[in-house]
């Protein structure tokens, strides 16, 4: 019941597009029809030229001034970060030292 019927495959034959025969819709004895004039194309629309940029002196500066600040802001926060991760693996070590030499003292029996 919920099984899909598929066609056999030999069933199938293509289909072939060929442009319809005019030939027969004109008999002898009808006149030519009157040309029909072809319309001219739709103009393409052209796209306006994009403004260049133009940089100004004081306009330079001051994008080199917001360059370098964001650079000196990502460095303080790499090195912020750096500082941190080195901090807590000290502070790791340390902490295992003294667990160390107190499972030691604990097995002497001190």
């Amino acid at each position: 019941m919920f099984k899909p019927k598929y066609p056999t495959p030999d069933t199938y034959t293509p289909t072939q597009h060929t442009a319809p025969d005019h030939s027969t819709a004109l008999t002898p004895t009808t006149p030519n029809p009157a040309p029909v004039p072809i319309p001219a194309p739709a103009p393409v629309p052209v796209a306006p030229a994009r403004p260049t940029v133009q940089l100004t002196p004081g306009s330079a500066v001051a994008l080199m001034a917001g360059g370098g600040a964001v650079v000196l802001v990502v460095g303080t926060v790499l090195v912020s970060l750096l500082l941190a991760v080195a901090i807590t693996g000290v502070s790791v070590a340390v902490v295992a030292v003294v667990l160390r030499l107190l499972v030691r003292d604990m097995q002497r029996g001190r």
